[in-house]
């Protein structure tokens, strides 16, 4: 009996052990994603008016991707500050990244918000425009520091489950891989179908 107490409760924590390690691996590989989406878009910046239509088709694919890694640092987030055991060890990011991280996420989700409605509602002269360039501003210079606080593991997480003895330190690879592909799979089509969404912003050029 007292074996297989003993053996339960191994099991229990060897699982809460690797569900911190999963969630940064999650976090890093669509991080990754999304540093290499972001450098696309940000071509498309240089020449936005020649190329909004692949601007509004990278915005429109981070979607999914921002999305995915909002759930992976808000379930941090609450796992750490609830006390969990495996999330405390762990640890928390500097605070000067803690303190950016909500900058981060509502500046993304302002930028990506305002940048497909002002596509939407057909009107360069929207309000919608100006408040997309001025939430554009800020979120670089936010992103910018996110980006460098975080610029030495995000490679290694990103990677980490492509390798086999990384999937044996850390069990749930397949799950992981299984939420990386269901990005993709809605990510894709949802950008395809955004390429139609700024034809008439061909026909005026005073962006």
């Amino acid at each position: 009996m007292s074996i297989a107490t003993s053996s339960t409760e191994s099991s229990a924590d060897l699982a809460t052990t690797h569900n911190a390690g999963g969630n940064a691996r999650i976090t890093g590989s669509v991080g990754a994603a999304i540093f290499v989406l972001l450098f696309l878009e940000g071509l498309t910046v240089l020449r936005v008016k020649e190329l909004i239509s692949w601007h509004v088709f990278f915005g429109v694919l981070l979607i999914p991707f921002v999305a995915v890694k909002i759930a992976s640092t808000t379930y941090r987030f609450a796992r750490y500050y609830s006390g969990r055991r495996e999330y405390v060890e762990k640890g928390a990011p500097p605070l000067v990244l803690r303190m950016l991280g909500p900058v981060v996420t509502v500046t993304t989700v302002a930028v990506l918000g305002t940048g497909i409605g002002a596509v939407l509602e057909n009107r360069r002269s929207s309000w919608l425009v100006d408040a997309h360039k001025v939430s554009f501003f800020i979120w670089f210079a936010a992103m910018t520091l996110h980006v460098l606080g975080h610029a030495l593991e995000t490679p290694a997480l990103a990677f980490a489950d492509w390798r086999r003895s990384g999937r044996r330190q850390t069990p749930g690879a397949r799950a992981r891989f299984v939420v990386l592909a269901v990005t993709v799979a809605v990510a894709v089509p949802l950008a395809v179908a955004s390429l139609g969404w700024a034809h008439h912003w061909h026909q005026a050029r005073g962006h």
